[in-house]
């Protein structure tokens, strides 16, 4: 009998457990690699941390143009962006093979869904990076950067409230943002490449990063707590019938 009220209540627990999983997921979205959704491009420009760093520009730009190919649906290559104008606006002492970037460049790859989609809910923005080359350091005038991030902007883009991840070689990464319950904010998730740009005959050489998707994290959580509840309860189960 009380071996019988037990294992009841134990399967009880595990019933509320669930439960408390399953409703923490409705109020998480998890995002990841997908060409379908990381459809818009923005380059900021800047001058040269030796020259000021200044803000010059910002635009938007085609993904292509920001030196990010999708080889599939679900996987980036990110590169160092190069410009084809020699102009010594972009190139020291003017464009060409062997010459030296004038401008860093700050090339955005992103989604951006409908206003108020992910209002008051938090976003999970993960990946995986099978290959990393980039050249990274310390001199911001010649190395690169690459990170994960979402951001949260105002209705008028006047502010922003965001979280990064920089990603420095491969492996996985997460990054998390509750976004404000306002529905006219705008939610992006994406990948950012920083750094000067590269004469297109040189832009191998300072390598490139692959980002993959990877499975969605609220299923594997999901997955991993159904295979938990069978062994517990199976090995509850040998237990009551010896």
């Amino acid at each position: 009998m009380t071996a019988s009220f037990g294992f009841r209540g134990f399967v009880a627990a595990m019933v509320v457990v669930l439960g408390s999983l399953a409703a923490t997921s409705a109020r998480a979205v998890d995002v990841t690699i997908d060409s379908a959704t990381m459809t818009n491009g923005y380059m900021n420009v800047f001058e040269l941390p030796s020259n000021g760093g200044a803000y010059v520009f910002g635009s938007g730009w085609g993904v292509a143009d920001l030196s990010a190919t999708f080889t599939t649906a679900s996987s980036v290559t990110f590169a160092p962006n190069s410009i084809g104008d020699p102009n010594p606006f972009w190139y020291t002492p003017a464009g060409g093979p062997g010459s030296t970037g004038n401008k860093i460049m700050e090339a955005n790859l992103y989604a951006q869904p409908a206003d108020g989609t992910y209002s008051g809910q938090t976003i999970n923005f993960s990946g995986n990076v099978p290959a990393f080359t980039l050249q990274t350091g310390t001199n911001p005038n010649v190395d690169y950067t690459f990170q994960a991030f979402i951001r949260d902007f105002a209705p008028d883009y006047s502010s922003v409230v965001e979280q990064t991840a920089p990603i420095t070689g491969t492996g996985p990464f997460l990054v998390s943002l509750t976004a404000i319950n306002d529905p006219a904010r705008h939610v992006q998730y994406g990948l950012q490449m920083k750094g000067a740009d590269v004469w297109i005959t040189d832009v191998a050489a300072k390598g490139s990063v692959t980002v993959t998707a990877v499975p969605e994290p609220s299923a594997i959580a999901m997955f991993a707590a159904g295979g938990l509840m069978a062994a517990v309860i199976g090995g509850r189960r040998v237990r009551f019938l010896k």
